[in-house]
């Protein structure tokens, strides 16, 4: 059964109606460019066609109401409320509380499923913030505004969750045009859209390991970035070159830090040149280049996402692979030549190991409202 199917069904056996509307809101996967988004620097995601489906009506109780196929319990709190409810729910309520005067008053009520692998790196975090934000503009009846819900959806992360992320999940989610990637720029919010070649696939590499963002080393990676723009006096990486870095007395270990990052920069900008000119060879090059600086200068890799970098670069028809998301654990995204997706997928699987499985996925459209008239 789809997600779709499974939110509509949640929905009328938990509330005993059927919902007004639905709306998909997609994962994403990062191509390449991590670690660099709360630099102020540039990243290249995408949109994939696995995503979270809401089953969503108003409420008309004063309250928002939610519950999840896939997570436990049931999320409820009044409009306005200062308490944290918690687990899976604070998602939702931060979102609500960042949006303010822009929700209906009386609430609403909805049941999510999805399909995406949660903790995998393919941002079902942001897939759940932006289709919250979705059905808040939808039962409230104003505009949507997609900047306004991607930042609503950060200061969800941020200021409720906990979790310091950047804005680049939220921005792909709110902003994915299909066939395409999005060239972001993280300190100006400007997207250039950037088509995917039809001699390529994008291949989703899932090691079955997870890990927390809040409680990993990520926020850690993160105050060493100001630390090294602070010592440099610079208002973030994104304003340093190699040169500040040598000559800016950081220590290796902030000094690798801060490598990847500017290296990580121009890797993004030169994959976009690649990918316009149809340089596949060198996109996946580049593809690879981030991987090893994001293990070497980073160290945010581990030793499950190297073993799948490797079984990666060892399948047939792969053109490069690298982690994708916070890492410390997850998927590997890999660049594939269409022709042999299939046969790719099975040879590196079964070089990683059990545990494991992958998916081919394509550049899809960012979160939408699907209607409002439910068909089966």
């Amino acid at each position: 059964m789809s997600a779709r199917q499974r939110a509509i069904e949640l929905f009328e056996s938990h509330f005993g109606v059927p919902p007004e509307g639905l709306v998909r809101s997609p994962g994403r996967v990062n191509l390449i460019g991590d670690h660099t988004d709360y630099n102020d620097g540039w990243a290249m995601p995408m949109a994939i066609d696995r995503a979270t489906w809401f089953a969503y009506g108003p409420g008309d109780d004063g309250r928002v109401t939610a519950v999840s196929h896939d997570e436990p319990g049931v999320v409820t709190f009044p409009l306005g409320d200062d308490r944290h409810v918690g687990g899976w729910g604070d998602y939702v309520q931060g979102v609500v509380r960042a949006l303010g005067d822009a929700g209906p008053s009386l609430g609403w009520r909805a049941a999510i499923a999805t399909d995406l692998p949660v903790g995998a790196g393919l941002s079902s975090s942001a897939a759940l913030e932006l289709g919250v934000a979705r059905v808040v503009a939808a039962v409230g009846g104003t505009e949507w505004d997609p900047r306004r819900a991607a930042l609503a959806g950060r200061a969800a992360e941020n200021e409720w969750v906990g979790a310091k992320t950047g804005l680049m999940d939220q921005l792909s989610v709110a902003h994915a045009v299909a066939g395409h990637a999005l060239l972001m720029d993280c300190r100006s919010l400007e997207l250039a859209l950037v088509p995917l070649p039809d001699a390529v696939e994008v291949v989703v590499l899932d090691t079955g390991v997870r890990r927390e963002l809040v409680t990993s080393a990520y926020a850690d990676r993160r105050s060493q970035c100001e630390a090294i723009a602070a010592a440099l006096e610079i208002s973030s990486l994104r304003d340093a070159t190699l040169a500040d870095l040598e000559g800016g007395a950081l220590g290796d270990e902030l000094y690798r830090r801060g490598r990847h990052v500017v290296t990580e920069n121009q890797r993004v900008l030169d994959f976009a040149d690649a990918l316009r000119n149809a340089d596949l060879v060198k996109a996946g090059a580049l593809m690879v280049e981030s991987h090893t600086s994001l293990r070497d200068d980073y160290e945010v890799t581990g030793d499950a996402l190297d073993a799948m970098f490797h079984a990666a670069q060892t399948a047939p028809g792969g053109l490069g692979a690298r982690m994708t998301g916070g890492g410390f654990a997850g998927a590997v995204v890999a660049l594939v030549d269409a022709s042999a997706t299939e046969s790719f997928i099975a040879l590196a699987l079964q070089a990683y190991g059990t545990g494991s499985s992958g998916f081919a996925t394509r550049a899809s459209a960012g979160v939408s409202l699907e209607g409002t008239a439910i068909a089966r």
